[in-house]
This record gives C-alpha cells, sequence and structure tokens, in this order.
C-alpha cells in the first residue's frame, strides 16, 4: 500500500457559535491543509497519483474558503465552521473528485495553528 501526502494553505476568518470563550468572536487563521490518498498499486509510470495534480483538485476545492468569512460559505451557514467540520467538507469533497478503484483518499487533516489540528478519515 502506499500512501501520499500533499500540503496546501488557506487564509480565513470564523466564529464559533454557541462556544463560551475567544473564539466566539470573529477571529482569523491562517490554516494548513493536509491530504493524505492511499493506493495499492502504481500506474504505468510508477506514481500513485502525480503530486501536482492532487494539489490543484485540493486548491480549487478550497479556493471559496480562501480570504472569506467561513461562516458565510455553505455548509457552514447551517454549522460551525471547526476545523473539524472543515476537515470533513474538504475531505468528502475530494473523495467525490478523486476516488476510484485505485485511488482513495485516506483522511484530511486541517490546521488551525502550528499546535492544534483534526484529522477525518472514514
Amino acid at each position: 500500500m502506499f500512501e501520499l501526502m500533499v500540503e496546501t494553505t488557506f487564509s480565513a476568518a470564523h466564529q464559533l457559535k454557541g462556544y463560551m470563550g475567544k473564539c466566539e468572536k470573529l477571529h482569523g487563521h491562517n490554516w494548513k491543509v493536509q491530504v493524505y490518498i492511499i493506493a495499492e498499486k502504481l500506474n504505468e509510470i510508477d506514481i500513485a497519483m502525480d503530486f501536482h495534480e492532487i494539489k490543484k483538485i485540493t486548491n480549487e476545492l478550497i479556493a471559496p474558503l480562501d480570504h472569506s468569512v467561513l461562516n458565510e460559505i455553505f455548509p457552514f451557514t447551517e454549522r460551525n465552521p471547526s476545523s473539524e467540520n472543515i476537515a470533513k467538507w474538504i475531505y468528502d469533497g475530494l473523495v467525490k473528485k478523486i476516488d476510484n478503484e485505485d485511488i482513495h483518499v485516506s483522511a484530511v487533516t486541517v490546521w488551525e495553528s502550528e499546535t492544534a489540528s483534526a484529522t477525518y478519515y472514514e
């Protein structure tokens, strides 16, 4: 089994509704996103998937989040834009674009700071 990882970033503000503390107020982060892809075999040129293609697809998916207020973007208009929910949203979007019989998204980790992250996987 092979596992690939690409990393990208975006900047955005959010506020956690119902949270008792500083994070209830509007504030921003420079978010880091790590995408993990697994493959059982390599293709005809001995790679699982092109890193550039994974990053391109990821960047297209998260482009609407960059320099935005996450609470104003669906589905975060209805659910808290927590690191956990952002990781699941990115994971679900990538599964639709990348998953096939040979390649699978295994996890997405979203870092809201250098010391705090949330990972979603199935």
